[in-house]
């Protein structure tokens, strides 16, 4: 896998260590993510920090879903009686979470330390970012315990939730905007880059898994396992057939729209087996993955395209001289959407929403195959023949043909066994 440049040593937190940090929900406004970054190895090292023993893997579940009026099946607006945000603050009344604002707006909720978090997509998908918890079932139960409160909460209001991976009835138009102010600049920037940028930000819906790993040699390992095998998830767990009221052509719709959303920042990253491959490789791709804004004094500074390399080295038109935060990055890095996206943990990418009994299956899946060793090596001798190009050819099939797309002669249906046998 080829070895690190002389001039970056592992940070001491690549070394066994006690703690975890969360796997997921909002950049936390700390002194450490305040600090300036002023070398490329901070940024090296920012991802290297993300290494943990084996006692101290987490798995974290988010899962988006679908408001809906029960009564007319319209989407739910933001404001009013019956609404998005009467939703966040009957939750945070009814079950104590913590409200998170925009201006006078509320956008969010946070929880205990073992409660995740409550966020919404750009067209009032109501996500949960769930806590870092030691098992599956711990996981399931959060997802349960978080439908009872949305359910309670909701069923008072006439609203339901529905999940699937793509809206089945709604237009783009009938689908409301959510008062976030960084929605505000990536729905005209890709009007520029895709065809189905806003498709993806309005309508879509999916579940991730979130997983630690021990070391970069095991977070190359697994990256290479997740992103071969992510079409297969997405094939097992494809739920998106209709559009606007009549089937769309494909089993999973939200799949093919990252065909087409911005493929600057979307992919099968092929770097990623390449000989060499290590945190730097990461960091390098990243920092050439257009912007899309930071934050200065509680506001959304519209960078759009700009590169956070030019950021690096104090060249960022809109703030001149200036040089990024660790927070900057770390934002930075919630705006690049690979099948599998690399942070201080992996996020596996590639399913469509759906009921509860598939939230609580897609981190099983994911949790056998990568938390064993003899699993990952298991899956990695099962893929690691599969060029780049079949790989790619997989990955383009699956939104369309699913289970029955085909990879060196042998259906999806059949590799899934083989995958599921590990």
């Amino acid at each position: 896998m080829g070895a690190l440049p002389v001039r970056w040593r592992p940070p001491k937190s690549c070394l066994p260590q006690t703690g975890t940090s969360p796997l997921s929900g909002p950049t936390p406004d700390t002194q450490e993510a305040r600090a300036r970054i002023e070398s490329r190895a901070q940024l090296i090292e920012a991802l290297a920090g993300g290494c943990k023993p084996k006692a101290d893997w987490r798995i974290g579940t988010e899962h988006e879903k679908f408001p809906f009026l029960t009564d007319t099946l319209e989407p739910v607006p933001y404001d009013g009686p019956r609404s998005i945000k009467a939703l966040l603050e009957g939750l945070r009344d009814r079950f104590g979470w913590k409200g998170i604002y925009e201006g006078d707006n509320i956008i969010a909720l946070a929880g205990e330390s073992n409660q995740g978090n409550v966020s919404l997509e750009p067209g009032g998908q109501f996500e949960l970012s769930g806590a870092p918890l030691e098992t599956v079932h711990d996981t399931c139960e959060e997802v349960h315990e978080h439908l009872v409160q949305v359910r309670e909460v909701g069923d008072a209001l006439g609203i339901g939730f529905l999940g699937l991976g793509a809206s089945p009835s709604w237009t783009r138009g009938q689908t409301p905007v959510m008062p976030k102010g960084r929605y505000k600049i990536m729905a005209p920037y890709m009007d520029k880059v895709g065809r189905y940028g806003r498709d993806m930000m309005f309508r879509t819906c999916t579940v991730q898994v979130n997983l630690d790993f021990a070391s970069e040699a095991d977070m190359v390992q697994k990256l290479r396992v997740s992103l071969a095998l992510q079409p297969i998830a997405t094939a097992l767990f494809a739920n998106s057939p209709f559009l606007e009221g009549k089937p769309n052509g494909f089993l999973s719709f939200r799949s093919e729209v990252w065909t087409d959303t911005d493929n600057a920042r979307a992919g099968m990253l092929p770097f990623v087996f390449e000989n060499g491959m290590n945190f730097e490789r990461y960091v390098d791709y990243a920092l050439d993955v257009p912007m899309y804004f930071v934050m200065r004094d509680g506001q959304y500074v519209n960078c759009a395209g700009e590169s956070f390399r030019a950021f690096l080295n104090g060249r960022l038109p809109q703030l001149q001289g200036e040089l990024p935060t660790m927070k900057d990055w770390t934002d930075h890095l919630t705006t690049i959407f690979p099948e599998v996206r690399l942070k201080k943990y992996l996020e596996m990418r590639g399913a469509d929403s759906g009921p509860w009994r598939r939230l609580c299956a897609l981190p099983a899946f994911w949790t056998g195959l990568l938390y064993e060793q003899s699993s990952l090596d298991a899956a990695w001798d099962l893929v690691k023949g599969w060029t780049a190009e079949e790989r790619q050819a997989l990955r383009d099939a699956v939104p369309r043909q699913a289970l029955n797309a085909t990879i060196r002669g042998r259906t999806i249906r059949h590799v899934s066994r083989d995958v599921l046998a590990i």
